[in-house]
């Protein structure tokens, strides 16, 4: 275990006034010597004041939406572990230093993991937010052949390293997806604990909506299989296109090999439109893997030059 460094507990908040104080406190009763940040993003509530008066530093957010919180967090944050906790009361304090004992230990990004010991699905009551969360997960588990267990998961700890070298480009809920993908396809090591959840408490009202969000989980799958995966994502498309053109001209060959005719002439264009597009299309997920390899790269580069700098920055301390 290398020597714990300087602590940064990162709290997203809109609207929680009727929590923000008790995660404050929870999280100063666990780990003293951290800094609490908390971000206020356009709350109509007295969060703010009350975060404020509970001893946290209060900043404000005023681009809406998880994804641009934590954005400005990770910029202008600057600590050796950082810990991200939603502020609705719904994770445990008390399980913060395993978390972050396991970025001391060298992994980079450790997640609170509240599906293993079933406490989320029987106090989480949003049940279609549950199949989200599966499907999401199953698809990712597929893709990248792991199995983690919580990909949603908005309790987490991660290195200085991983924090100062993610992009972030989604603006709102779907940040936990992008940071799980973005591990995943940089190869930075990932760890789960499993925790207790708790449902938010009465009079707590959660942001997500079923409906709109679900599609967006949806649009979130499709995305992330075209820009991490495409290859195998551009030629599942092309076998599709390729098997529809050989079915609609199959009997157009059949016909023609029998009569050296082709009677059926628009069958024939659109069977040898489908089987031009399925070769386009592949050729679209060569040229894109490709991209996506040589970006990698590019990405380990960038990381390499950090940790040069960051090394000599120390030596100069």
């Amino acid at each position: 275990m290398e020597e714990k460094g300087k602590v940064a507990v990162l709290i997203p908040c809109y609207n929680e006034e009727l929590t923000i104080e008790k995660v404050i406190k929870d999280f100063k009763k666990e780990l003293p010597d951290a800094d609490i940040y908390v971000y206020n993003n356009n709350s109509k509530d007295n969060s703010y004041e009350i975060a404020k008066n509970a001893g946290a530093i209060v900043r404000n957010e005023y681009k809406q939406g998880k994804g641009n919180v934590v954005r400005s967090m990770f910029e202008q944050v600057d600590a050796d572990i950082y810990l991200l906790v939603d502020g609705d009361d719904t994770y445990p304090a008390n399980r913060a230093k395993d978390l972050i004992n396991e970025v001391l230990n060298g992994a980079d990004m450790v997640v609170g993991d509240r599906l293993s010991n079933g406490t989320y699905l029987k106090e989480n009551k949003r049940r279609f937010h549950n199949l989200g969360n599966s499907l999401v997960k199953n698809t990712i588990n597929l893709l990248f052949n792991v199995n983690l267990k919580d990909i949603m998961s908005g309790y987490r700890a991660y290195s200085k390293k991983f924090v100062k070298n993610f992009p972030i480009l989604t603006k709102k809920f779907e940040i936990e997806t992008e940071m799980t993908l973005h591990a995943l396809d940089k190869n930075y090591i990932i760890k789960e604990i499993p925790i207790d959840y708790k449902d938010r408490p009465q009079g707590s009202v959660s942001k997500l909506n079923t409906i709109s969000d679900g599609i967006k989980v949806v649009k979130t799958i499709g995305t992330m299989f075209k820009d991490y995966k495409p290859l195998r994502f551009f030629t599942i498309l092309a076998v599709i296109l390729l098997v529809l053109g050989l079915i609609i001209g199959l009997p157009v060959i059949v016909e023609f090999a029998q009569t050296h005719y082709v009677s059926k002439v628009p069958s024939a264009i659109l069977a040898t439109g489908f089987v031009m597009l399925a070769f386009i299309i592949e050729q679209c997920g060569i040229i894109l893997h490709t991209t996506v390899k040589k970006n990698r790269e590019l990405y380990e580069l960038n990381v390499l030059r950090y940790s040069q700098i960051e090394k000599l920055i120390q030596m100069k301390k």
